[in-house]
């Protein structure tokens, strides 16, 4: 296989950057209900009617998206929603392909052979990962160690430590070569994945890594000795994202727009993990995933431009399709969940942040202009993070112009009124 040649590292530098003044943005929401009568949404793709909603724990999969576009009866209508970009850098690094964030840091993956770290809240850059390797395309960021998942197919692992300073050591590569060869020799090509990563996922309970791959399988990897115990021949197509919950049950999304649900099965010596039920995404490919914290709500970007979700039930446990939210006109391409704010990014290159309100609305406050490519991956966390008293929360989005944003989306007790929203200007350069 043909490797790509590292680029040189970029210098520190910034190449471009703007810090702007705040402006305020107010948003007239559109929201998404499960309640039984709705206006029919104005640009609904062809294929999908308009049809009755019923109760999201009847059904499994309604024979449409059940949506809503009509101004709010919420608490949110007696609250203005303001938001703005608070940063904005381009660096010579290519398009941004990766963001994880983890206690204060930011780290951003991108075309280059160069993690870069960035402090918050002032969002400075403090610090780099380097490989021979280029191409990041996912990032994870657990228990002070660094996982990255290169275009080789591999995995890069750093233990990150605190003392006085932030500091970084690489501790391992996944698979480990010497492991790979053996298995190779011995015709069992299982150790390393024969295509693109696209995910990866930690499984903290059980110290495990799970990592997706385009050529439709999970590997999953013991975090002990970096060993791989376990491939998964996920899907009938590749396989595009994956998320875990806290109780250890593993989600994936595939080109074959389905959703398939795996528990681990804990009789067995080498805990296999085995399938539990697929949910059908309205064959559409899911192209990424998020679920609450308390796992409670799935949800399936897709790319017709609908957010599906699915809702646990109460006594059942079981996951049922709870509707889907509509506004992006082009792929969703990566969702990041925090508090009940759940935030999107697309290939429209617009990201939308919606607040999920008790009794299962969500509402759509903010729409995050700026961008001049498709938004390829997105992080959110509490505005408190950053030393802020409000409610509000911080979006990271990282685009294929090369661009990363950050902005702040704060609720306020005022009353909405409509108004144009744009993005910070970042072409001036320093």
């Amino acid at each position: 296989m043909a490797s790509l040649e590292p680029p040189n590292s970029p210098s520190n530098n910034p190449s471009f950057t703007i810090r702007v003044a705040t402006k305020h943005n107010k948003f007239m929401r559109s929201s998404s209900s499960k309640e039984s009568s709705f206006q029919e949404p104005p640009c609904t793709p062809p294929r999908f009617s308009s049809a009755t909603i019923s109760s999201p724990f009847n059904i499994s999969q309604p024979s449409t998206p059940r949506l809503s576009f009509t101004l709010s009866t919420s608490k949110l209508d007696e609250s203005q929603v303001t938001y703005k970009c608070i940063s904005s850098v381009l660096k010579k690094d290519g398009q941004i392909l990766c963001i994880a964030v983890s206690t204060g840091i930011v780290y951003t993956g991108s075309q280059t052979n160069v993690i870069r770290i960035w402090k918050l809240p002032e969002f400075t850059e403090c610090g780099q990962l380097k490989t021979k390797t280029s191409m990041v395309v996912a990032l994870i960021v657990s228990n002070d160690k660094v996982y990255a998942a290169y275009s080789d197919c591999k995995i890069r692992v750093w233990q990150r430590s605190w003392d006085g300073a932030i500091k970084h050591v690489r501790v391992a590569t996944i698979p480990k070569p010497g492991n790979y060869v053996r298995s190779y020799i011995g015709g069992k090509d299982k150790m390393k994945h024969m295509g693109p990563i696209s995910s990866l996922a930690v499984n903290v309970t059980d110290d495990i890594l799970y990592s997706s791959s385009l050529d439709k399988t999970v590997k999953v990897w013991r975090i002990s000795d970096f060993k791989c115990i376990e491939t998964i021949h996920a899907h009938q197509e590749p396989v595009n994202a994956i998320t875990v919950a806290d109780d250890g049950v593993l989600f994936t999304a595939s080109d074959d727009a389905t959703v398939r649900v795996w528990r681990r099965n804990f009789s067995g010596g080498d805990r296999p993990h085995s399938l539990t039920v697929t949910l059908p995404a309205k064959y559409s490919p899911v192209k990424t995933l998020a679920l609450t914290a308390d796992g409670s709500v799935l949800y399936g970007g897709c790319s017709d431009g609908y957010i599906h979700y699915w809702l646990k039930g109460w006594f059942s446990g079981q996951l049922q399709y709870g509707g889907a939210l509509q506004g992006h006109t082009h792929a969703v391409m990566c969702l990041a969940m925090v508090s009940n704010y759940v935030v999107s990014g697309s290939a429209d290159s617009t990201s939308r942040v919606w607040i999920r309100e008790e009794g299962g609305l969500h509402i759509c406050v903010a729409v995050l202009q700026g961008h001049r490519g498709p938004i390829r991956c997105i992080s959110a966390f509490l505005s408190r993070v950053t030393g802020d008293s409000d409610d509000g929360c911080i979006v990271c989005s990282g685009s294929l112009d090369g661009v990363i944003k950050m902005w702040k989306v704060t609720c306020t007790n005022n009353t909405p009124q409509e108004s144009s929203q744009t993005g910070c200007e970042y072409f001036d350069l320093t």
